[in-house]
Order: structure tokens, then sequence, then C-alpha cells
């Protein structure tokens, strides 16, 4: 039992034992033995009840993820891996919910990078040194011994839930938040929502075979077209290299400037010149 519980179902047993004092003198053994049964019974029922109206809290409590079929913002992102260390830089992202998403990564007024990110692949494109390369998510998930996607990509960009919760998984209540612990094959994943706002506010998840991890946090809240969006994100992802062997970290912060959630069709721009070499 958490101290939270302990603390409520003590106070209650002091409010009936002080009510159970402040009673007049009863007659007979009789009478002071229906009367222990009843503060029993009624301490018993109080708990029920606590229990009940706890269960039916979680049961009721439902996640408020965003949606959307344009979107577009301008944000600033810093990244930091064992081979790149990119402080501050601004970018433009541009979604196609569930088809495509855009960035381009600009440095001192110049675009250093473009990346397309479609259902099956990611094509980075360097426009600093004319290279470019093809990444499929299959190829990815083996390089960071994580299962990575479109999907997943895309809910860690506007702060969804990466995966849905089931009819048999349920919420537990820890402090300001909900926390929903799932399992997709081999990765253990916590989710934290926000009492309030209903949105996720941080997650871990950890491949139990690799120990590979991702954590999410996400800060400064903001309203956004009836919604609430997260302006800052930061994503860390901790991995063994398959080369090497060694431990590696990656980490990127986005905050955002301005976000827009539109109809109106967006353009995404992506021609690799042919003077590019594929790397």
């Amino acid at each position: 039992m958490n101290n939270k519980k302990l603390l409520i179902y003590s106070v209650l047993i002091f409010i009936l034992a002080f009510s159970a004092c402040k009673r007049p003198p009863q007659k007979s053994q009789a009478t002071e033995s229906d009367s222990t049964a009843s503060t029993a019974t009624t301490v018993r029922d109080s708990s029920a009840l606590l229990a009940a109206a706890k269960e039916s809290e979680e049961a009721k409590f439902s996640i408020s993820d965003i949606d959307f079929r344009y979107l577009k913002a301008k944000s600033k992102i810093s990244f930091k891996s064992k081979e790149q260390d990119i402080d501050n830089a601004n970018i433009d992202i541009r979604m196609r919910k569930d088809s495509v998403i855009w960035i381009s990564i600009s440095k001192l007024g110049f675009e250093a990078a473009r990346v397309m990110i479609r259902q099956d692949s990611m094509i980075v494109m360097d426009k600093i040194h004319s290279e470019y390369s093809v990444y499929g998510f299959n190829e990815l998930s083996k390089k960071f011994n994580f299962k990575l996607s479109f999907g997943l990509i895309q809910s860690i960009l506007v702060g969804n839930m990466p995966i849905s919760k089931k009819v048999n998984q349920k919420f537990k209540k820890e402090k300001d938040y909900f926390m929903l612990r799932q399992e997709e094959g081999k990765v253990l994943i916590d989710s934290y929502i926000g009492e309030k706002n209903r949105r996720l506010k941080k997650l871990m998840a950890t491949d139990q075979p690799s120990k590979t991890s991702l954590t999410l946090d996400y800060d400064d809240f903001t309203e956004l077209n009836n919604y609430v969006f997260p302006y800052t994100s930061l994503i860390q992802v901790d991995y063994q290299s398959d080369k090497d062997k060694q431990f590696y970290q990656t980490v990127f912060r986005i905050k955002h400037q301005k976000i827009e959630l539109v109809e109106q069709t967006l353009t995404f721009p992506f021609v690799i010149p042919v003077k590019y070499k594929r790397k």
C-alpha cells in the first residue's frame, strides 16, 4: 500500500473512531458489540468506495492526442551524437499525417540539410558536402537495436502516444500523472500522461535484450487549435554499437517557435541534384 492510500485510510479510521468515542454510553454488552460491528462494516465499506472511486477514475481517463491533416512548424534544434554535434540550428518542418515528414535544417542563413521521411524510408540530403543517404527503417532499427518506424517518428514530433492503449491495459495513478505500462514484443514502454491536460509528458521505452532505451520528455504545453501542444521536446537514445560494442548516446532537443495545423495542401520539395553522391 502506498503512503497516499495509507494516509487516506488512517484519516478515515481516525474520524470513525473519534465519532464512536463521542457517542453516549450504551446500556448493554450486546449494544456495544453491534456498535463495533457497525463501525467495522463502515470502515470496510468506505475502503471499498475509495478503491472503486480510484478504479473508476482510471477507467474513465483518456488520452488527448493531436489530430491534423497538415502541420508546419518553425523551430530550433540541437543534436548530439558520436558523429555530429549541431547546436541551436533552425529547422522547418512540414507534415502530411501518416504520409510524409519533410525537414529543412539551416545554420547561419544557409540550408545545411534536407530530410524526407516516408512510410518505408528516410532520405537525408547533405547540402554542404553534396551527398545524400537513404535508410530503410529495418536498417535504422538494426543500427539502434530498436524498432523504428514512420509512425513512431510522427508521434514523437507531435507528442502523441506512439502505441495505442489496448482494452485490457490499465492506467496507474502516480502523483500528478497517469502511468501506462505496455509491452510490444521485447520492448517495455512506460508512458506518463498529465492528469490535467491528458497529454503525454514523458515516455521511457527499453528493448529488453539489447538494453537500448528511448526517453522522451515534453514541456512548454501551449494551446493550439483546441489542442495542447508541447513546444519543447527532449529525445534521448542510448544504445550499444554493433561495430565496436561501445555504448553511445544520441540527444535531440527541439524548441518550436511557431506551429500551425492547417487544412490547405502543403508542398514537400525534395530533388537530389545529379552531382550529389550517395553516401
